[in-house]
């Protein structure tokens, strides 16, 4: 399996895709420490701060030295330019809050995973013309779980993922994954500041694991 294959497999495995960004590189990496213990392999740093180049560089770095089955790729990525400086730091697959020509070319180049954010059918359309197999619907609370059973109908073969309105709850996380859904994205909901704030990393972990076994729990009602 190639790793354009093995992300989405192991986003859909998971069923979770948790995303963060931190100014602090220290506290990025406890955290990304933590999703690790906590069993996730698949996880997206965004591009959403000055510092995000250079921690996402010291991240794959720890990654690739203590964490060799860790599937990191990056989020909020909206121009060619961005996407390849992150590829360039060896980033594995690239999440766009958006539908991007320029992004969708210089991904598939590298023969890497582009999973773009839409909202409506014309532009879920123009990702999949794009080549995109995973749909990111974002922001998932504007649409609801509903939306997903209807687009589904119009693209059958095309996988989902709703970022933005997911709750680790158990009825909310099973509406949206028996309205289809193949994967969750979280990031706040799922990375607590109050945990990360009192830096009990430990228990982030354990919480983490608890919502994964949770979700397992509900695509497989």
């Amino acid at each position: 399996m190639n790793k354009k294959e093995s992300v989405i497999q192991q986003i859909i495995q998971a069923g979770l895709l948790p995303l963060y960004y931190n100014d602090s590189k220290d506290l990025s990496i406890e955290i990304l420490k933590a999703l690790y213990q906590s069993g996730i392999r698949v996880l997206e740093y965004t591009n959403r701060g000055e510092n995000a180049l250079e921690n996402f560089k010291v991240l794959k770095t720890i990654a690739q030295q203590e964490m060799p089955d860790l599937l990191l790729g990056i989020g909020t990525i909206k121009t060619a330019k961005q996407a390849k400086d992150f590829i360039d730091l060896g980033a594995d697959f690239i999440v766009s809050p958006i539908v991007s020509s320029e992004v969708a070319k210089v991904v598939s180049e590298h023969h890497l995973t582009w999973i773009p954010g839409c909202l409506t059918p014309s532009e879920i359309h123009q990702a999949q013309e794009l080549g995109a197999k995973l749909i990111k619907i974002f922001p998932g609370n504007l649409v609801g779980s509903s939306y997903i059973q209807t687009i589904k109908d119009i693209f059958p073969e095309l996988l989902f993922m709703p970022t933005g309105g997911v709750e680790p709850e158990r009825q909310n996380l099973r509406d949206w994954f028996d309205a289809g859904v193949s994967a969750v994205g979280m990031g706040s909901k799922l990375l607590k500041n109050s945990i990360i704030e009192e830096n009990n990393f430990e228990a982030l972990s354990d919480y983490i694991s608890k919502v994964m076994l949770l979700i397992q729990s509900c695509k497989n009602s």
